[in-house]
């Protein structure tokens, strides 16, 4: 039996404490110390620490050793959208709390199991080793972390990193918010970095060039654009937007990628067919650990997508289906944008890699193939649950050529584990939900809930297909997971995007052309009238 100052665990986090009480005479705050290690093999763990008063006050502990650091994380957007933590290297820690309760949260990741604990802090400093379970090791299965939208500093990241599990990260480390003003000036910058990898261990690693634009004012005056990313880019951009064009061609010169932020700022959908946007954030960083808050954000959603929307705007799983339907638009129309994942962390209430992509790489880590992988979409984004999935064997991101004659049968299998109930597991083809796969929610031998499944479904058109999960909380959060599409062409069967979609991308991107039109130049303008054109050439032209 746990001593009287331990209360009970969470649901199905693994419960194994020791403790030693060491009298002193001291009055006031106690020392409570503690380390975090792997159950299975007893190794010293990185990880995120919650310590929270029973009257809501938030605690941060220190690294107890002299090589080991502690990153502080506070940050709150809205009165219940809270985000307060300490990323703790492997080793342990001290916190000195006042007498009384607190509730206890360790988290690494995904694959570990969260534990969680109510204490009460008497005179006597307390020591305690957390048992963290793990539930599944992707590495062995060939898949490896990142995000691709991260604000936090370089000094931080490799604890961090390791805090989180999270293999590859891509620093925004150039930041312009202002018009034809190039990253060299920009005004969110960080410190100067150059384009070299930065290696925390073996599977660990950051490229630190990388640029945002977020355009808010244009010539002095308030007028919001929105955001795009280049991301492993070679050398520091020194082109202002817009018009947006120089900087696809300069960045893909470089080998590098163009990553389309949220899909629902003013310039999103004009800079898809302008830019050949490489990367859509599927896990955006709107979806948070903590409440979700941002219900009146950026252009709204067409009336034909049906998205759940209460008193307060947008709910969370209306965002997540914007979010989805708006990709599933822009795939129909024959934009082959490859999923990643983004929290911007450090600017928002959310921990590094809460929302991540996960990339298949079947002969081992290194950032070249990871990079490589997410171009290629063998990969899938998760806030939750965990996938493995083949297409007729092979990865997500496969492009299947079939001669026609008879209807094209794919093979999707594999498995998904959640930490909570799945509540839908779809099959979903050219947007559209195609097989619900029946769960079975088996309880493995490290707590988690595993669906194994295999199912085949027939084409006779062209298609993508993907597949995607949803757990949904008791408080009513969602988490899900989504692989990239794989892209079936049947010869003389070609994919027809539906006529509601592309009106909406047709008519989003006139409206800013209307808004704009006395506030940028005329190159600028053009590049709108141009994508504009590129989507009504689609509603006359079948898609391959």
């Amino acid at each position: 039996m746990l001593p009287s100052f331990f209360k009970s665990c969470s649901h199905r986090c693994a419960v194994f404490v020791s403790l030693v009480l060491v009298t002193v005479a001291s009055i006031g705050a106690v020392p409570v110390r503690g380390t975090v290690v792997d159950e299975e093999t007893a190794k010293a763990l990185p990880s995120r620490l919650y310590i929270q008063s029973a009257d809501g006050q938030w605690f941060f502990a220190r690294s107890e050793n002299p090589n080991g650091s502690a990153v502080k994380y506070q940050k709150q957007s809205g009165p219940n959208s809270v985000e307060m933590h300490t990323t703790l290297s492997a080793h342990p820690f001290v916190a000195d709390l006042p007498r009384g309760q607190y509730t206890v949260t360790v988290e690494r990741g995904k694959e570990y199991q969260p534990w969680q604990h109510t204490i009460r802090v008497f005179q006597e400093p307390v020591s305690f080793e957390i048992k963290l379970r793990r539930c599944l090791d992707m590495a062995r299965l060939g898949w490896f972390s990142g995000e691709t939208h991260t604000h936090r500093l370089l000094s931080e990241l490799p604890n961090v990193m390791l805090a989180e599990d999270l293999n590859v990260t891509l620093p925004l480390t150039f930041w312009v918010t202002k018009s034809n003003t190039p990253p060299t000036q920009g005004d969110k910058n960080a410190e100067p970095v150059q384009p070299k990898l930065i290696q925390v261990d073996a599977t660990h690693v950051i490229y630190p060039m990388n640029t945002e634009y977020e355009i808010f004012t244009i010539a002095g005056q308030n007028h919001m654009l929105g955001a795009i990313f280049a991301l492993n880019h070679k050398t520091v951009l020194n082109v202002g937007v817009p018009p947006v064009s120089p900087v696809s061609q300069r960045v893909h010169a470089e080998a590098g990628l163009l990553e389309l932020d949220k899909h629902n700022w003013p310039w999103s959908m004009m800079l898809v067919p302008i830019m050949n946007v490489d990367l859509y954030e599927l896990t955006n960083n709107h979806l948070w650990r903590t409440e979700f808050s941002r219900r009146h954000f950026g252009s709204g959603p067409p009336d034909y997508m049906h998205i759940e929307q209460d008193d307060d705007g947008m709910t969370e799983q209306g965002w997540i289906d914007f979010t989805l339907q708006n990709y599933y638009a822009l795939l129909n129309s024959g934009f082959r944008l490859r999923p990643t994942a983004g929290t911007a962390s450090g600017v928002h209430p959310v921990p590094l890699g809460f929302g991540r992509v996960y990339v298949h790489l079947p002969d081992g880590f290194s950032y070249d193939a990871w990079m490589n992988g997410l171009n290629a979409g063998h990969s899938f984004v998760t806030t939750g649950p965990l996938l493995d999935v083949r297409f007729n064997g092979m990865p997500a991101g496969t492009n299947f050529d079939h001669e026609g004659g008879s209807p094209f049968r794919l093979r999707v299998s594999g498995m998904v584990q959640s930490l909570n109930r799945l509540e839908r597991l779809e099959i979903v083809s050219a947007g559209q939900v195609v097989r619900q796969v029946k769960l079975s929610n088996h309880e493995t031998t490290a707590g988690s809930l595993e669906t194994r499944f295999d199912e085949s479904i027939e084409l006779s058109n062209s298609s993508w297909v993907a597949l995607r999960c949803f757990e949904r909380h008791s408080n009513g959060r969602v988490r899900y997971a989504h692989t990239a599409p794989v892209h079936i062409a049947i010869a003389g069967k070609p994919l027809h995007p539906r006529r509601d979609e592309t009106q909406f991308l047709i008519e989003r991107v006139e409206t800013e052309l209307a808004r704009n039109a006395r506030v940028l130049s005329e190159d600028a303008l053009s590049e709108y009238k141009r994508a504009a054109a590129a989507y009504r050439e689609i509603t006359t032209q079948k898609v391959p």
